[in-house]
């Protein structure tokens, strides 16, 4: 079977295969075809002709807006075929919703189907809970959220926490004040307000007091009136300090918490209050839940295979632990 697809206009045939045609050879390997460049048009033959030339048309109008296209992007749309064409359709029109624009004046977009259900449920709900592994953007859009909602006027404050825990390692004394010993812990916070307001614009809000980036331990006591309220790492909050900060919202404010149960750090024995609030709170309302899975990382495409080698992993430490179970 050979099907033709007419190459991009203005010129963006390169971007379309990319470097040394990587993107061109992702798809022939997926699909088990050919794909040539020719005067009229692109040619695609093989058995699997039909699935790539949806992927190769999707990535021609794509490039057609300027749209950046990497390994990643094509990976994405190679298993949302699989999904359904419906589903092919539905990632390209990802780049149509835009959040804001970075300092850079890069635009923040869903990249996966997951964002994008995340994003609408941070627009419609006043408490989201986003759980997901690394890399499925968990943090950065619900940053890029709160900028956006903040320069419309919606927020008056952007408050930005996560509880001080040790990832596993024990870090001894560290030097200064009270906020230079938390800051190692909140710098993942700082790199992503610096990236999407740029430094100069992130110092001057938080000179006012407008922008607040503090340890969980620092919200108790206190009511946060129309803010754009971020927890990120709650994976590693106990119950009590879960219910200490979802008590914390006031009028006018919304809140997102983020989080990663399978790289929980709380010492042994100790419950996990991101896992504990999912359970208890998914059937209220105006509280929203969003599970990201390996699909939606959009880091290194190395790490959606390291993810998916340790979950492997991990399912097979179970299967081991019950046959144990099983046999006593």
């Amino acid at each position: 079977m050979t099907k033709i697809v007419n190459a991009p206009e203005n010129g963006h045939i390169t971007k379309l295969f990319g470097c040394l045609d990587e993107n061109i050879i992702k798809i022939e390997k997926a699909f088990g075809v050919s794909v040539t460049n020719r005067d009229d048009g692109i040619h695609v033959s093989g058995a699997g002709a039909e699935g790539a030339e949806a992927v190769i048309k999707t990535l021609v109008r794509l490039a057609e807006k300027s749209e950046d296209i990497d390994n990643q992007r094509v990976d994405y749309l190679i298993s949302a075929y699989s999904d359904g064409a419906g589903s092919l359709n539905d990632v390209e029109k990802l780049s149509d919703d835009t959040i804001c624009l970075t300092a850079a004046g890069k635009p923040i977009r869903a990249k996966t189907l997951g964002q994008k259900k995340y994003i609408e449920l941070m627009r419609k709900n006043t408490v989201v809970f986003s759980v997901g592994p690394a890399g499925t953007g968990k943090t950065y859009l619900s940053m890029a959220m709160a900028v956006a909602a903040f320069k419309r006027g919606e927020a008056a404050r952007i408050i930005l926490t996560r509880p001080a825990i040790e990832a596993g390692e024990k870090l001894g004394f560290l030097p200064g004040d009270m906020q230079q010993k938390v800051d190692p812990y909140l710098r993942p916070l700082y790199d992503a307000l610096n990236d999407i307001m740029g430094p100069e614009n992130h110092a001057r809000h938080t000179e006012k007091n407008m922008i607040e980036v503090a340890p969980l331990a620092y919200m108790r006591g206190r009511t946060l009136d129309n803010s754009f309220i971020v927890l990120d790492e709650a994976q590693n909050t106990t119950p009590e300090q879960m219910k200490m900060f979802l008590t914390r919202i006031g009028f006018g404010s919304k809140c997102v918490v983020t989080g990663d149960i399978t790289q929980i750090d709380l010492p042994e024995g100790k419950r996990s209050g991101l896992i504990e609030a999912v359970r208890i709170l998914k059937n209220i309302e105006d509280i929203g839940i969003s599970l990201l899975t390996n699909k939606d990382v959009v880091r290194h495409p190395l790490v959606q295979k390291i993810i998916n080698a340790y979950d492997a992993n991990d399912h097979k430490k179970r299967i081991r632990e019950k046959r144990k179970q099983e046999m006593r």
